[in-house]
């Protein structure tokens, strides 16, 4: 199988990819997932390195590029933000320069979303977007590769996220009117997703068929859902309203009544880490439904799939 082409130089946000695109990634990550499960890897990174500038720390983000990348041959460098000085002692446009002469693709995790931008404006090598405050795209891929493992009618498929509208929300919509998926989302009118975004969602899912719902009603979300999908309620930089946070959406938690009330054979997912207890029950994340840890694996696999088309 040939490693999929992408138009798009960077992946910044999941509209940066056609559905064709995104179903090549899957068919991709599907091939390096069974390869990798048959200890079979090919050095289609080889002679690749990829800086990892990590501004936000985190578990799965580091660990799944810099395995991945080994694994195909490749090098990883983790870059935190005490390591250089982004926007800090030098300007991001000067740090994309230098890094552009140096390595073959740059990995971002960081706040605002107009400094990955910033970043791949000025780079001559591909930027991949590993997390901003607005959008998680590499997240969100790996929640659909992990729902088209699972069932692959993507188009008939819904999917009910319950919580935060944050930016794993944000690129789940995107995602899901890409692909002509269907989502509800469930959140507070005070959280719900970004308004730009969700104009965004409703032009592509005119073209698509997607049927996007947005609601404060718990039941009406998961009714018939496929897969229940939660986070945290409180992301990195929001720790200052987490009591503010927690009050409001105490209702918009994943118990095991929740699940009943979805499709029978409903499957459960969370991006984590998982607050145990809070936003989704233990008994919940350690059932037969969830899907959770499978869902983890899968961030490796689809990011694998995105490096080698990009840095191909």
């Amino acid at each position: 199988m040939r490693i999929p082409k992408i138009q798009s130089k960077h992946l910044l946000t999941v509209t940066d990819l056609s559905r064709e695109e995104i179903l090549s990634l899957f068919h991709f990550a599907a091939k390096l997932k069974k390869d990798t499960k048959k200890g079979r890897y090919k050095n289609y990174l080889k002679n690749k390195s990829l800086a990892m500038i990590f501004e936000k720390c985190s578990t799965r983000t580091r660990v799944s590029f810099e395995t991945g990348m080994t694994l195909l041959g490749g090098h990883a460098l983790f870059l935190s933000g005490d390591d250089i000085q982004l926007g800090r002692g030098e300007s991001i446009e000067d740090t994309s320069r230098v890094l552009s002469r140096y390595v073959s693709g740059i990995m971002i995790r960081t706040f605002e979303h107009e400094k990955v931008e910033t970043l791949a404006r000025y780079s001559h090598i591909p930027v991949i977007n590993g997390l901003t405050d607005t959008f998680h795209p590499c997240q969100a891929l790996a929640d659909f590769f992990t729902i088209y493992e699972n069932t692959k009618k993507l188009d008939t498929v819904k999917l009910a996220y319950i919580g935060d509208g944050n930016n794993v929300a944000n690129s789940l919509i995107l995602t899901a009117a890409l692909l002509g998926s269907n989502i509800s989302v469930a959140t507070p009118k005070r959280y719900a997703p970004h308004v730009h975004i969700l104009e965004k969602a409703f032009k592509i899912s005119s073209q698509t068929g997607s049927h996007i719902e947005i609601t404060s009603d718990i039941n009406q979300a998961v009714s018939n859902a496929d897969f229940l999908y939660t986070d945290v309620w409180t992301s990195m930089g929001q720790e200052k309203e987490s009591s503010k946070r927690r009050k409001a959406l105490s209702k918009y938690r994943i118990t095991m009544d929740l699940v009943k009330k979805a499709s029978p054979r409903c499957k459960v997912m969370h991006c984590l880490p998982a607050h145990r207890g809070e936003e989704i029950d233990a008994d919940v994340m350690d059932s037969e439904h969830s899907i959770i840890f499978e869902q983890a694996e899968n961030r490796m696999h689809i990011q694998n799939s995105i490096v080698c088309s990009l840095l191909r």
